[in-house]
């Protein structure tokens, strides 16, 4: 496997183990207040973390498709994804 594919696969585990824990903290919250606004947010992760799944799993299935000049540009934006959901978790959890 290419380093930066593997790099990317890497980054897209960090992400859905980020997304998990907001969805666990969103449904806490909607639990306890029964809210719309942390529904709206669970479906909201849950969707990234369902854009991540099918990243990796396309990864790992489709390999020989990708091309390694893509390749920089995909971890670019898993990373940038990463960090918007790093951003989010620290704003939610205060």
């Amino acid at each position: 496997m290419e380093p930066t594919m593997t790099a990317s696969t890497i980054v897209s585990g960090a992400n859905m183990v980020a997304l998990g824990v907001l969805i666990g903290v969103f449904v806490k919250m909607y639990s306890k207040t029964k809210a719309q606004l942390p529904l709206g947010m669970i479906f909201f992760a849950g969707l990234l973390f369902l854009h991540n799944m099918i990243g990796v799993y396309a990864y790992f299935t489709m390999m020989e498709l990708y091309a390694t000049a893509l390749l920089p540009y995909m971890l670019a934006v898993h990373v940038a994804e990463l960090a918007g959901i790093l951003v989010l978790l620290r704003i939610t959890l205060q």
